[in-house]
């Protein structure tokens, strides 16, 4: 199934990806760093929910107290667990 997620405190705007189970794959990062954000995409395809999780909640960038990642870990867990 199809999840669309609005970020906070960081660049992107809009993180979009599929999630078939606990599976993820097919994420899209509207905005933010374009290389580096199609690198984790590319590198997390497949992965579990819980995998992405335990990589990258907390991750931080700079001063922001989140960073892309650590959207990316609460989109796909929010989305897993019934959260739009």
């Amino acid at each position: 199934m199809k999840h669309t997620y609005f970020p906070k405190g960081v660049c992107p705007i809009k993180i979009e990806f599929d999630l078939d189970g606990d599976v993820v794959s097919n994420i899209v990062f509207t905005g933010g760093c374009n290389g580096n954000l199609k690198a984790i995409s590319k590198i997390v395809d497949g992965w579990t929910v819980d995998a992405i999780s335990e990589a990258f909640t907390g991750n931080t960038c700079g001063f922001k107290p989140t960073s892309c990642a650590d959207q990316l870990a609460k989109a796909v867990t929010m989305a897993r667990n019934g959260a739009r």
